[in-house]
């Protein structure tokens, strides 16, 4: 959503598919999930290289919220395409607030793609489900195809998200012991940098303290060009604007002497909670700087800023609007036909108003001094959560090696050796941030590649410096290489021209050993032992 809208409607979005209804008693207990295996239309892909002799379960549901009179919450489940029995777990949450992971299912990191008939599928190469165990939610109640017929449902802060989905995954791993044991990781984008932190939160602290059924098995969170730490972000917008040349130094300084008045009023926001201020401070942010760098920048796409705007997302998402309101969808999914499926609820999105500019980073320290892996993530082309705001407020995290963040350099990143990078990274023990290029808002939509890559040696604990590490170790090989090469001739040429100038026949033996000698001291012990090695075992000798 664009600033030009109402102020709730500041974010964007942050999609999915594929009967048999599973809905009884587990451990004697009645469960609240009801669960649909579901089975789509899917076109050949030559894109897709997913071995299906044994296709991967996926599955839809609704879920019943214990605190709750009426609410439903919907999500899919998608068993990974390589090992389900021991691939991570990967929670998905969709931002908005109230935008649907339909979006997410469709058009970024999903299995499916929607075919132009807008009725058959396609499966995608780069989906996050080809090596995770994903779980796609729509929450918080009254996003996508979630619901309640009782307005006491209604949801207003991070709070209750963070226990309504501790309460849904405890009943899922109910329903699924199978993956009981597989690593868990929570991830988002957008508004999902306050959904992220609170559900992770949440884990964390029922695990610590015991309160849960049983203690899920959480080893990371990672938060996609996130809002997180408004009033850090906030003055960010005139920065990154300026350094992008939509707009001028002038406005810049406007904007920037308007910021103490934001970073003030979003500050008291987040100390003291309360509604009201928080909407008011929210209106004084929003006017003083972010609408003016539209108004100055009237057709910009906010999410991606070398496009230009389309529509009431910026992007065209109406293949989505048909394929999921249609009846027979609807059927498969085990969706009321009589339900409607909308990308963003508005409705959810203006019930959040006063939770905007609440900062949910002070969350994250405890996690990362207990281990818990965090990873901020930012495509370097989006403007309204961009990687300069996200990256001041991880720069800002206090926990116990935080004096030693400012010396971590960004590192470049490449999805394989030889490749051009894929963006940069700074990694201090269980802390990453990344930045990516040539993307926007929606990493996984514009770099879907580079975005399996990344959430793949994330949730594996491996660094994303890795093949930069080792394009550095081979060009240091050839270099070494190289300098060997020089000083053996060298040495050699100075050898044939000292035995023909001074020495008599007899003595090509000891000119040969200096020869050595000159290649050992170059070299050191460890370098002839190599090259030794390299030439079967031989010793360096004189030609």
């Amino acid at each position: 959503m664009r600033f030009t809208l109402p102020p709730g409607q500041l974010l964007l979005l942050a999609l999915a598919v594929c009967g048999s209804l599973a809905y009884g008693y587990r451990d004697g207990q009645p469960s609240r999930l009801v669960e649909k295996e579901i089975n789509f239309p899917l076109v050949s892909d030559s894109l897709s290289d997913t071995p299906l002799i044994d296709p991967p379960k996926r599955i839809a549901g609704y879920f019943k919220l214990n605190r709750t009179h009426d609410a439903r919450m919907f999500y899919f489940y998608f068993q990974s395409r390589s090992s389900p029995q021991t691939d991570p777990v990967v929670l998905w949450m969709t931002g908005g607030p109230g935008c649907s992971s339909e979006i997410a299912i469709f058009f970024e990191n999903g299995p499916y793609s929607i075919n132009n008939d807008t009725r058959t599928l396609s499966e995608t190469k780069y989906g996050w489900d080809k090596h995770h165990n994903m779980i796609f939610v729509d929450q918080p109640i009254g996003t996508g195809f979630s619901y309640s017929e009782d307005s006491r449902d209604t949801v207003f802060d991070e709070e209750v998200v963070g226990n309504d989905m501790l309460d849904f995954l405890y009943e899922f791993y109910r329903a699924h012991p199978e993956v009981l044991d597989n690593d868990f990781f929570v991830t988002g984008e957008s508004y999902a940098g306050h959904y992220v932190p609170a559900v992770s939160n949440a884990i964390y602290r029922a695990n610590e303290l015991g309160t849960g059924p049983l203690t899920l098995p959480l080893r990371g969170l990672a938060i996609g060009n996130g809002l997180t730490h408004p009033s850090l972000q906030f003055p960010a917008y005139a920065d990154f604007a300026l350094d992008n040349g939509l707009i001028s130094q002038g406005l810049h300084d406007s904007i920037q002497w308007w910021m103490p008045l934001c970073t003030w009023g979003a500050d008291f926001c987040d100390n003291h909670g309360w509604r009201l201020a928080c909407v008011l401070a929210l209106q004084v942010c929003q006017l003083t700087s972010f609408q003016r760098i539209l108004a100055a920048n009237p057709r910009i796409n906010v999410y991606d800023i070398t496009k230009t705007c389309e529509g009431a997302l910026c992007y065209d998402m109406s293949a989505a609007d048909a394929f999921l309101n249609r009846p027979s969808t609807r059927r498969e999914l085990g969706v009321d036909e009589g339900r409607g499926w909308a990308e963003c609820d508005m409705t959810v999105n203006g019930n959040f108003m006063g939770d905007w500019l609440r900062s949910y980073s002070r969350l994250l320290p405890a996690l990362l001094e207990d281990g818990i892996r965090v990873m901020v993530y930012a495509g370097d082309l989006d403007l309204i959560c961009n990687w300069v705001g996200n990256q001041r407020w991880v720069d800002a995290l206090e926990w116990d090696q935080s004096e030693q963040w400012p010396s971590v350099e960004p590192v470049e990143w490449r999805v394989a050796a030889g490749e051009q990078p894929a963006g940069t990274v700074r990694q201090l023990g269980p802390l990453s941030f990344v930045r990516v290029y040539q993307a926007g808002h929606m990493v996984p939509m514009d770099q879907p590649r580079a975005a399996l890559d990344l959430i793949t040696r994330f949730t594996r604990g491996k660094t994303l410096a890795e093949e930069q590490q080792q394009v550095e170790q081979a060009e240091a090989g050839v270099l070494q290489q190289g300098y060997v090469k020089e000083v053996v001739a060298g040495a050699r040429k100075r050898q044939e021209t000292y035995r023909r100038d001074k020495y008599p026949e007899e003595g090509v033996k000891e000119a040969g050993a200096g020869a050595g000698d000159v290649v050992k001291l170059a070299l050191g012990r460890h370098g002839v032992r190599e090259q030794q090695q390299q030439r079967g075992g031989e010793e360096v000798a004189a030609a």
